[in-house]
C-alpha cells in the first residue's frame, strides 16, 4: 500500500510538473508557400508570419488571445518590448499571444501591412478550436507604427468571404478589441467609429503626437457612441513598450487587463 502511494505521488507530481513546464514558441506563415498577396519576391522578408506564445495548459484563461504588431517605423520591429515582453505578460494571464511579422516598407506599403494584419486574424480565428481561443476574444495590439497598423484594421476587416476557394479568407477579419499604443495618426478612408471594436489607447502627454492623436481618437470614439479608455501619462517618452521596471509607465498594463476584465474580453485571473 505504501508504494503504491509512493508511485501515485511520484506520478502526480510528474504529471503537476509537466503541466507547469512552458511551451516552446514556434512559428506559422500566414500563407502558403507562393501564394502571399502583393509579394514582391520570395525571400524572408516576403513571408509574414505570426510567432505563438502559447499558454501552459493549466493557466489557460477562458479562451482569451492577442495579436501584437510591434513597431519600429515600419522599416524595422521592435520585437522584444513591443513584442515578445507583451505576449509574455498576456500568458501570464493565461491567454494565447501572437506575434506578427508583418511586411516592411520600403520594399512593402501600407496595403500590404494591412493585408498582413487582417489575414493574421482570419488565420488565428480559423485554428481557435486548436489553439483551444474562443473566436470572439481576439485582440489586435500595436505600437507606434503598429499602432497605425492596428487603427487601419477594422475599416479594412469583414466578414469573410463564404465563396472563396481559400477556407481561412471565408472567416471574419474583424478584431474583438483594439489596443492602440503611442500610435494613432489619421484613420484611413471608410473608418466606421460607430461600429468600432472596443478599444485601449495608451500614450505619454510630452510624446505629443501620439498622445493628442490619442486623445482627439479618444473623443471622436467616445461622440460616436464607440467603447473606449485612454490614458495619457503625464511625463515620458515614445516606445516605452512593455515597461516592467519604469517608474513613469510600468502600470500600463494592469490597466490593460483591468479594460479586459470589465469587457469581458478575458476573466480575472490571480
Amino acid at each position: 500500500m505504501l508504494l503504491r502511494t509512493l508511485v501515485a505521488t511520484a506520478l502526480l507530481s510528474l504529471s503537476l510538473a509537466a503541466a507547469d513546464k512552458p511551451i516552446e514558441n514556434y512559428n506559422i506563415p500566414l500563407w502558403p508557400e507562393g501564394k502571399v498577396p502583393l509579394a514582391k519576391g520570395d525571400g524572408p522578408l516576403d513571408k509574414p508570419f505570426l510567432t505563438v506564445f502559447p499558454v501552459t495548459p493549466g493557466k489557460r484563461n477562458d479562451g482569451c488571445s492577442i495579436i501584437i504588431a510591434p513597431g519600429g517605423s515600419n522599416i524595422m520591429l521592435m520585437y522584444g518590448g513591443e513584442g515578445a515582453e507583451i505576449a509574455e505578460r498576456y500568458n501570464d494571464w493565461g491567454c494565447t499571444a501572437f506575434v506578427l511579422t508583418y511586411r516592411l516598407s520600403p520594399r512593402y506599403n501600407n496595403d500590404a501591412r494591412t493585408n498582413d494584419a487582417t489575414r493574421a486574424i482570419q488565420l488565428v480565428r480559423s485554428r481557435a478550436a486548436e489553439f483551444k481561443l474562443d473566436p470572439a476574444r481576439i485582440g489586435f495590439a500595436g505600437f507606434s507604427a503598429g499602432g497605425s497598423l492596428a487603427r487601419s484594421v477594422p475599416a479594412a476587416s469583414g466578414p469573410g468571404d463564404p465563396n472563396s476557394a481559400d477556407p481561412i479568407e471565408r472567416i471574419s477579419s474583424r478584431p474583438d478589441y483594439l489596443v492602440l499604443v503611442y500610435g494613432p495618426g489619421r484613420g484611413p478612408r471608410g473608418e466606421d467609429l460607430k461600429t468600432f471594436p472596443p478599444t485601449f489607447l495608451l500614450a505619454a502627454a510630452w510624446d505629443k503626437g501620439a498622445a493628442n492623436g490619442s486623445a482627439q481618437l479618444f473623443l471622436d470614439l467616445n461622440n460616436a457612441g464607440a467603447v473606449v479608455e485612454l490614458h495619457l501619462y503625464q511625463r515620458g517618452r515614445h516606445g516605452f513598450g512593455a515597461a516592467y521596471a519604469s517608474p513613469d509607465f510600468s502600470p500600463w498594463m494592469d490597466e490593460l487587463k483591468h479594460f479586459l476584465v470589465q469587457g469581458k474580453l478575458m476573466k480575472e485571473s490571480k
